[in-house]
Parts: structure tokens; sequence; C-alpha cells
């Protein structure tokens, strides 16, 4: 009966001064409400970039030119990958399952009176299926069609609208690319920009027509590798490095003059990154919560000292300390608990309007709101303790001749 006299009075207490209640919670509802949206924040990249590694498959390999290094000295001029190139590594790694080379170049397109300077990239037929893409319409070039020079043309999701027409108006329909006419067979679903460019901005032409008409020249910039699974990563690695190095003729003691790197890396990579980046944020948030509790630590003092003759009279009639720290402990805890229920839905509220407002992917976190809440009802009783063991300590006949 006492725990719940004592709550009654601190309720009390609290609906007495309404305004300087709310006042005293907003910074802990500001500061919960920060701390879970910059959570989220950091969260919802986390997954938008873990969505973007899984788009590219977990089983692909990527090999790009590089540098070579001989004696701690990095060669002057980068090293070249070549069609010859991928044709060894397509027969001498066995563990391979399939490769596309990726041959490319900033030309200008036409369409109409629309001219842009956009993204060409040679390639073979299997490369929608190993950059998992999906045609919306139309279809991809064939192996015949590659093998031919054929000029076929497969348009990224978003290369219609910097043409200034609808993706169904341009399959069929011929474009220039480098004043050299190509026919439109297919359009790619969007994928979504991803690092330094959008890859929906890109056309996809033949490697051969690539290479002998529009580019004219063997150097790839890079290729992709299937390989049977995950486990079969590290075998491949091997295997490539071994054909290339043959390929190079690079002899023992130098550096590989390329780069081998999978999804894993960049997906590891990634979650470091976003993973401090969300600490970054959440510490910084943070700070608006330790100062709301100062808040309530200077408006508990306030009011130990505005209600000292109140406990000296609870006192008097037989108030322990106890009974009189609880209570005060009481008023600056539901001050914070409820400050950080209020800041959850301040936190949906903030997620929700950056979401649609600048488009960021924001994903809020169970565990998130709970450690916020239970870090709030903490934040509470540890700059509560003090109000209330001043309060707990008073005389209590000097509290009762205090004016």
């Amino acid at each position: 009966m006492i725990f719940f006299e004592v709550l009654r009075v601190a309720m009390d207490a609290i609906r007495a001064n309404k305004l300087r209640s709310f006042l005293t919670m907003l910074g802990i509802v500001i500061g919960v409400g920060a701390v879970i949206t910059m959570v989220a924040l950091g969260e919802g990249a986390q997954r938008q970039v873990e969505q973007q590694i899984a788009s590219l498959g977990t089983n692909v390999l990527t090999v790009r030119a590089g540098q070579g290094m001989f004696r701690g000295v990095r060669g002057g001029s980068s090293s070249r990958l070549t069609a010859d190139d991928v044709e060894a590594v397509r027969n001498g790694a066995p563990a391979l399952v399939q490769i596309a080379p990726e041959m490319q170049g900033q030309l200008q397109v036409q369409f109409g009176r629309n001219n842009a300077n956009v993204r060409i990239l040679g390639t073979t037929p299997n490369y929608a299926e190993v950059g998992n893409y999906t045609v919306a319409l139309g279809r991809f070039f064939d192996e015949s069609e590659n093998q031919g020079r054929r000029r076929m043309a497969v348009l990224g999701g978003a290369v219609p609208a910097v043409l200034g027409t609808d993706p169904a108006e341009l399959v069929g329909r011929s474009i220039s690319i480098r004043n050299i006419t190509f026919e439109v067979v297919g359009v790619l679903e969007e994928k979504g920009g991803q690092s330094w460019f959008n890859e929906d901005e890109q056309i996809f032409v033949p490697l051969q027509t690539a290479q002998f008409r529009l580019l004219g020249t063997d150097r790839v910039n890079q290729f992709k590798v299937v390989v049977e699974s995950e486990a079969a990563i590290p075998i491949a690695m091997v295997q490539i490095e071994d054909v290339l190095r043959r390929e190079h003729r690079l002899p023992l003691g130098r550096e590989n003059d390329f780069f081998i790197s999978d999804s894993a890396q960049f997906l590891q990579a990634a979650e470091e990154t976003t993973q401090t980046f969300t600490m970054l944020l959440a510490g910084i948030a943070a700070v608006s919560l330790l100062v709301g509790g100062i808040g309530i630590m200077n408006i508990m003092l306030v009011s130990v000292t505005e209600r000292t003759k109140e406990i000296g009279v609870r006192k008097a009639l037989g108030a322990t300390r106890s009974a009189v720290m609880l209570q005060f402990l009481f008023e600056a805890t539901t001050l914070c608990v409820t400050g950080g229920i209020l800041g959850v839905g301040f936190a949906y509220g903030a997620a929700e309007i950056l979401s649609r407002s600048a488009g960021w992917t924001m994903a809020i976190a169970p565990e998130a709101i709970g450690l916020a809440v239970v870090f709030a009802a903490v934040v509470g009783v540890f700059f509560g303790i003090w109000p209330a063991r001043r309060a707990a300590r008073l005389d209590p006949i000097v509290a009762l001749r205090y004016e």
C-alpha cells in the first residue's frame, strides 16, 4: 500500500505542473526520437546495400585490371585485360560456370532530335543472367548476333527517359551510336543506382560489335565470373589468378596486375561502413538525450526547493527517507519513460517524413525502440537520484521553517 501511495503522490505532483512537466519531457522526447531515427537511417542504408549486393549474386566474382607492384614500386602504366584473357580464363578455370566480359565506352547516342552522352557496354548474351537483369520489353541479343557483329542494342531502364521517349516507343526502332545505326531489341527493368553511377543509364551491345565497330579495341574493362557456389569461390579465385599470371607473364615475386573481388568482400566492407556510420549518428543523437536528462535533474532540483515545506510536513507526519526518495525517483522516471514513449512516436513520424520527402530507406528495429525506452528510464533514475537524495535528507524541522 505504501508503494501505491507514493506512486499516487508522484503522479499528483506531475499533474499539478502539466506545462512544466511537458517541457521537461520534451528533451527526452527529442533525444529518444533522434536516437531511433538515426539508427533507423543507418539500418535502412545497410539493408539497401545488402539488397544491392544480393542482386549481383553472392557467387559472382569481378576481375578488374590494375597496376602491378614489383619490390614495393607500382608500375608506371595500367595493365590490360583483353578478350584473349577472357577466353583463357574461360578455358583454363574449370570451377567457373559463366563468364561475361565488359567493354565500356562513353559515346554520343541520338534518337530523333534527342541526343545524350551514354555509357556503352559491350558484352556477351549471358550478361543479363550474370548481372541479374530482367528484360522488361523485347529481348536480349543472342550469340549469333554477337558472332555476326550485328548492330543490336538493349537499353537500360533509364535510357528511354534520357532520350526523351517511352520504352515501348523504342523497341524495334533505330538509334544512332557514334553515328552508327543500331536496332533496339529490348529494354531492361530498372535496378536503381549503385556506387558512383546508375546501372540503368547504359546501353548494352554485342561484344564483337563493340570491339570491331564502336570502340576499336580488344581491351575489356573487367569481366564477371559466376561460380558453382560460394564454397567454390576460393578455388575459382586461385584458378583465375594462375591463368592470368601465366597470360600476363608475371615472374615469381611480382604482384598481380589485376584485382579479383567477390560480393562478400563488398558486403563486409559495406556493413562495417554502415555500422560505423550508424554508431556515429546514434552517438550524436544520444547527446540530446543526455541533455534531456540534465534538464530532468535541473527541474527536479527546482521542484525539491519549491516543495521543501511539503517534504517537511510529510516527514513530520511519519514519511520515511526511503518513501520521500522513492517519490522523487518515481517522478523523474515517469517523466523520462513517458518522454521515451512519445519519442518513439516522434521517431516513426520523422522516419515516415524522411522516407517520403527525401526517398531514404528507413528501417526501425524493435530492439532500437526497446533500448531507447530502457535508456530513457535509466536516464530518469540516474539524474533523479541526486534530487531524490537531497529531498530525503532534508531535516523536517528546517524544512517546516522554510519559506
